[in-house]
């Protein structure tokens, strides 16, 4: 792909008020070329968390890379269905945009990914361990997004050339930009590796319309809540709500069904949800067929 012809990249891009590792990345992106995204309905987004090759839902604040295995994962659910039967199920139920999430490099755990893949091709989005070496494998076997975080938000910085590597691999249309985020100092924070690093990118408008002309979606997780059940955060979700310009999903702390209605209210109709712990089909209280009715409910009444 000829990168400069295909996207136009002529200038570097840069924010003041971030510290952002600039290299010479020849970018150009047309602000008209990006409408601000309008959300017909808000959608649940299905998810698939993959760890040792099993589905399982972890507080993922508590995934380390440990030596002895992961003695400290705090792991609320281990199914003994495999990836690829969720996602069957999924398929099945009409749900795109789903997220298959890598939870550890090893090769039980890329091949349970794939295998979900081929059993819904271009119905679920990939991440974990993505990198420009690697996107395009995943995207040739049936994602239909790649998800990066720590890859580009490398070293606490914003790399600009490892972002620029990505797009010219697999193009802008295919990256999901993964923003999950923590409190600090009473902003938010985007964290990496695993969610244990705090970077110096921070949450806000300018950062969101300035990644919203690299990305095709943002999925963002709120950390501070993720897999505990605590309730959702709404303050982050009306953030995504104002600023996003570009399809974004919210994850984290959903308990009940109510909880997707105020995440519908506090994101003005503009963010997507998913829902992991809660879940009866990941050991929750919430049956999966009550959020896929919801689900359809909102698709109908969209205009």
């Amino acid at each position: 792909m000829n990168c400069v012809r295909s996207f136009g990249l002529e200038s570097i891009y840069t924010l003041k008020k971030q510290r952002f590792i600039i290299t010479s990345v020849p970018y150009k992106c047309s602000r008209s070329r990006f409408s601000v995204h309008c959300v017909a309905a808000v959608r649940f987004r299905p998810c698939i968390d993959i760890h040792k090759g099993k589905v399982k839902q972890i507080v993922g604040s508590t995934l380390h890379d440990l030596k002895d295995g992961g003695s400290d994962l705090v792991t609320n659910f281990e199914s003994d269905k495999s990836a690829a039967e969720y996602a069957d199920l999924y398929k099945k139920d009409g749900l795109t945009g789903g997220h298959v999430i890598i939870l550890g490099g090893d090769d039980l755990s890329r091949s349970a990914a794939i295998d979900a893949l081929l059993a819904y091709p271009g119905g679920l989005q990939v991440g974990g361990g993505i990198n420009s070496d690697n996107a395009l494998s995943f995207i040739e076997k049936g994602a239909s997004h790649v998800i990066v975080t720590s890859y580009v938000f490398n070293n606490g910085h914003m790399d600009l050339q490892r972002l620029k590597d990505l797009i010219c691999n697999i193009g802008r249309r295919r990256l999901v930009l993964d923003l999950s985020c923590r409190r600090k100092g009473g902003k938010y924070a985007i964290v990496t590796d695993r969610w244990q690093k705090f970077s110096n990118v921070y949450l806000d408008e300018e950062t969101l319309e300035f990644l919203a002309v690299h990305a095709d979606e943002f999925l963002v997780h709120g950390v501070d809540v993720e897999g505990k059940r605590l309730g959702i955060d709404e303050e982050l979700v009306a953030l995504l709500g104002r600023h996003s310009p570009i399809p974004v999903t919210y994850a984290g702390g959903v308990m009940t069904m109510a909880d997707l209605e105020r995440i519908k209210v506090a994101g003005a109709g503009r963010v997507d949800v998913t829902v992991g712990s809660a879940l009866d089909i990941f050991g929750g209280d919430i049956a999966y067929k009550d959020v896929v009715a919801w689900h359809k409910k909102q698709e109908s009444v969209a205009v």
